[in-house]
């Protein structure tokens, strides 16, 4: 669910329109279609964050989150997140960013293609649970988080060890990218983030 890019522009659009209320079709598991209406704050942020949307989706699909993200669904805001049930299988679910009612949830095999690879290597769990790493990168940079992720790079690329991504729209209005250890807690600034910025100055010379 890597649509970071997208968040940014909602966002945008957000803060320009102060206050807003959009009406969002979506389609229940028996695909019959409802409306719901979703709502964010006067700041641009989602009314229900991330450990709010976490809970919503474990009640309705037992077992743990390990990514959740902030996203575009036909001009409304929804947390989209990957739930690895108690009944060891991988489901997505969706949950209305401005009231936390669950919209739709379906096994991650019905609609994706690279499904089988994620339950090889995918991380189903860790010592330090979404709440804290969110708690940990807040304390770290206050604001709001978009996008949470624990990912344990198994292709090795970057040599880093079991941690969360979490993705943080700071008081600044700018996007940061932390890493929050597994393990221990340790928030750090995700310094790849850093070199493609500098890449895409140097593109502009």
């Amino acid at each position: 669910m890597k649509r970071k890019i997208v968040i940014a522009a909602v966002t945008a659009a957000v803060l320009v329109g102060g206050v807003a209320a959009t009406a969002v079709a979506f389609a229940d598991d028996d695909g019959h279609g409802r409306e719901v209406r979703s709502s964010v704050a006067s700041d641009g942020t989602a009314r229900v964050d991330v450990k709010d949307a976490a809970a919503a989706a474990v009640k309705a699909v037992p077992g743990t989150v390990t990514e959740a993200e902030l996203d575009d669904e036909d001009g409304g805001l929804v947390w989209e997140l990957d739930v690895y049930g108690s009944d060891k299988v991988w489901h997505d679910v969706t949950v209305d960013a401005g009231n936390a009612k669950v919209l739709g949830k379906h096994t991650s095999d019905d609609d994706d293609d690279h499904g089988d690879d994620r339950d090889r290597h995918a991380p189903r769990s860790a010592p330090v649970s979404l709440n804290e790493a969110v708690d940990a990168a807040l304390k770290a940079n206050p604001g709001t988080v978009t996008s949470v992720d624990l990912d344990d790079d198994h292709d090795g690329r970057s040599g880093k060890a079991l941690h969360w991504e979490v993705d943080v729209r700071g008081k600044d209005g700018k996007r940061h990218e932390l890493n929050v250890d597994a393990k221990s807690g340790k928030v750090t600034v995700d310094r790849s983030d850093d070199d493609h910025a500098d890449d895409r100055d140097g593109d502009d010379d």
